[in-house]
C-alpha cells in the first residue's frame, strides 16, 4: 500500500509526539520518516509523519475518522493523504520563461511530483513552451482598464481546471487581495530579490545601484501585502563590482529557478507549515 502522510500542529505540551506516533502505530502504521519542531517562543508544536500501512491497517477513511476525534482532543490542525496523490498545479507566467521551462523539465523528468493543469499568461511569448509539453495554454490579455476582468477570467480557468496550487513563475501582475485570500497558502510566487530587500519592481536595478555583493531570489506564499508573504525558500549568489545589470539578471535567474523549485517541492510534499506569518519547513 502507498505510504501515508500526516501533518499536525497545535499548542505544545509534554508528550505530544509520543501520543501522535502511538496513535498511528496502534492503527497499523509503521513510521518511515518523522519531523518535529516546537516553537518555544509561541509554544506551538509541529510534526510531519510519513508512514507505511501494515496488515493491521483498516483503511485511510477509518484513520481519518479516528483522527477527527484525536485532533479535537488536542485541538490540532491536521492533514492526511496518501503520498501518491499529486497536486494539480496551474503555472502563471508573463514573458520570461526560465522558471517555467525549469519546472516543466523537472516534472517531465520525474523530479517534481505534480500534475500540471496548464499555463496561463498575459502574453503569448511562452505558448510554444506549454504546447511542446502537451499542456493547455490560456492567453489572458491585461489592459489598464481591464485588470479586474482579466483576473476574473483567470479565476474561472483555475476553477475549471480544479487546481490545488497556483505557481506564479514570473507572472508580472499584482494579484488582487480577494484572490490572495482565496488562495491563501496555495499560491506561490518567486520574487527576484532576497526579501525583504528590494521588494517591488526592478529589484535587480535597485541592487545594482546599491552596489550589493549578494543578490538572491525568494519563494514565498502570496498575500495581499506585496512581496511580504511567508517565505518558503531563498537562494543567493555573490556578485562583484564589475558585474553589469545584465550580469545580475543572468546570475539571479539561476537563483530564481532553484528557490522556486525547492519551495514548490516542499509545498507539494506538505513540508511547509505557516504560523504567525512565518514558515516551518521540514526539508528532505
Amino acid at each position: 500500500m502507498d505510504p501515508i502522510l500526516l501533518t499536525l500542529s497545535c499548542a505544545d505540551r509534554v508528550g505530544l509526539l509520543a501520543e501522535t506516533t502511538g496513535f498511528c502505530a496502534s492503527r497499523g502504521l509503521n513510521l518511515l520518516e518523522a519531523h518535529q519542531f516546537t516553537d518555544a517562543d509561541n509554544g506551538w508544536f509541529f510534526t510531519r509523519l510519513e508512514m507505511q500501512p501494515t496488515g493491521a491497517f483498516q483503511g485511510i477513511e477509518r484513520l481519518r475518522g479516528d483522527l477527527e476525534h484525536f485532533g479535537s482532543e488536542i485541538d490540532a490542525a491536521w492533514m492526511l493523504r496518501r503520498k501518491a496523490e499529486r497536486h494539480r498545479v496551474a503555472l502563471l507566467v508573463s514573458r520570461e520563461g526560465h522558471c517555467l521551462a525549469d519546472l516543466l523539465w523537472r516534472w517531465r523528468s520525474g523530479g517534481l511530483a505534480m500534475d500540471p493543469a496548464g499555463v496561463i499568461s498575459n502574453h503569448r511569448d511562452l505558448e510554444s513552451v506549454a504546447t511542446r509539453e502537451g499542456l493547455p495554454f490560456v492567453h489572458v490579455p491585461f489592459t489598464p482598464d481591464g485588470k479586474d476582468a482579466a483576473f476574473a477570467c483567470i479565476g474561472e480557468q483555475l476553477a475549471a481546471w480544479q487546481v490545488d496550487t497556483v505557481v506564479l513563475a514570473r507572472f508580472m501582475q499584482i494579484i488582487p487581495p480577494h484572490m490572495c485570500r482565496l488562495w491563501s497558502g496555495r499560491m506561490i510566487n518567486i520574487h527576484h530579490s532576497f526579501l525583504p530587500a528590494f521588494a517591488g519592481a526592478q529589484p535587480y536595478r535597485q541592487a545594482h545601484e546599491r552596489g550589493v555583493k549578494l543578490i538572491g531570489a525568494t519563494c514565498h506564499y502570496v498575500t495581499p501585502e506585496l512581496d511580504s508573504g511567508p517565505i518558503i525558500d531563498q537562494e543567493v549568489t555573490r556578485v562583484e563590482h564589475f558585474h553589469s545589470l545584465h550580469d545580475l539578471v543572468r546570475l539571479g535567474q539561476d537563483c530564481e529557478r532553484l528557490a522556486l523549485l525547492r519551495g514548490l517541492h516542499y509545498h507539494l510534499e506538505d513540508r511547509v507549515f505557516v504560523h504567525h506569518g512565518r514558515t516551518v519547513v521540514f526539508r528532505d
